[in-house]
């Protein structure tokens, strides 16, 4: 989700396809109790280390994609043992954290009370007590530039200058744990934010990408780069147009030896697939051979019309999904009014469908 001063919108889209009267085969279902002590993919399903089917159900906590390269600190809002509790209170099991390329590296004019190892060590603090308390933990890289500038927004597509390095060492530093999954690149949109051929290309493989002024690193790049490492963990991986539009990811789907990989969804009311003959016709057939995960999902306007059919769509296909936002900013998206876990009348929906 792109983070303008603070505030979150967003501006997706997606080719809608006419709508399919298939209805998922029912399978057992899923639990999404704690602890989550691995994850991985089975076919289209997230499993547990004994191969049980799990469900990730939880929330983004935005913040360490911005608060760094803004200069100002790592996280927006408490990340210690008391936050994270208010977080499992709402019987979540997985948090998606997102990062920042330059802050990572320690490069690019990010301050060195904020990059480098001071900001590699606060997430690896903050990873440890929520996998301490039993959650799983998504890392996923959120905020990246040309490679030589300050990352201090959302582009296209990864660089190739810093990108694969980036995911090196974070393979490397967190491989050790099957409970921390990576995903890859928070929300693809090359070609312009157009759903073509062009912008699949540049997804799958990278390099001279229409829309953009430096080289790119392509989905099978870094995936590369993640498993040069040996790490093994579960890989999510977005589509186009932010990560709305599915409709050329099994095409396009990078090879991974480990045949470990989840396609990663972001649905908000304004996208152009917002729709169950979209989800159907456009997101269905992914569901049916890989694992997927609505990493992002809202409702702009506060209701709870949108994200409950949402939600009933996944819930039919066991599949899992976190809502954004945990944070205060004041926004509509916020779940919360405070960071002791308070819902807001928003986030209200959300906490009950995680209890149940």
């Amino acid at each position: 989700m792109r983070t303008i001063q603070l505030l979150v919108s967003a501006l997706c889209a997606c080719v809608s396809s006419a709508p399919t009267n298939e209805t998922p085969a029912a399978i057992e279902p899923a639990p999404t109790t704690l602890p989550v002590t691995s994850v991985r993919a089975d076919g289209n399903h997230v499993v547990d280390a004994a191969g049980h089917p799990l469900r990730l159900r939880g929330v983004n906590h935005s913040g360490s994609e911005y608060a760094c390269i803004q200069g100002w600190g790592i996280f927006d809002g408490p990340v210690d043992d008391a936050a994270i509790a208010a977080i499992a209170s709402w019987k979540a099991n997985v948090v998606r954290v997102p990062l920042n390329e330059s802050c990572w590296l320690g490069v690019n004019g990010v301050k060195p009370a904020y990059g480098g190892a001071n900001y590699q060590q606060a997430i690896a603090g903050y990873v440890a007590r929520l996998r301490h308390a039993g959650l799983a933990v998504i890392l996923e890289l959120h905020w990246t530039g040309s490679g030589t500038t300050p990352e201090t927004g959302q582009q296209p597509m990864p660089n190739r200058a810093n990108s694969p390095e980036f995911w090196r060492q974070v393979a490397t530093a967190y491989k050790g744990d099957q409970g921390v999954i990576f995903d890859v690149f928070n929300e693809p949109f090359p070609d312009g934010n157009r759903d073509t051929p062009e912008a699949w290309r540049c997804w799958r493989e990278g390099g001279t990408c229409a829309g953009m002024s430096v080289l790119a690193a392509g989905m099978q790049e870094l995936l590369d780069a993640i498993r040069s490492t040996g790490a093994t963990n579960l890989l999510m991986l977005g589509g186009v147009q932010y990560a709305n539009s599915l409709t050329g990811w099994l095409a396009n789907r990078p090879a991974d030896p480990r045949n470990n990989i989840a396609a990663s969804w972001h649905v908000y009311d304004n996208n152009a697939c917002n729709s169950t003959s979209c989800w159907d016709a456009a997101a269905a057939p992914v569901a049916e051979r890989v694992p997927l995960v609505l990493g992002e999902l809202g409702d702009n306007r506060r209701g709870s019309a949108f994200i409950s059919a949402l939600m009933d769509w996944m819930d039919a296909r066991q599949g899992s999904y976190l809502a954004w936002v945990w944070n205060v900013w004041g926004s509509p998206l916020d779940l919360i009014t405070n960071y002791d876990g308070t819902p807001t009348t928003y986030g209200a929906t959300f906490k009950t469908r995680l209890g149940s």
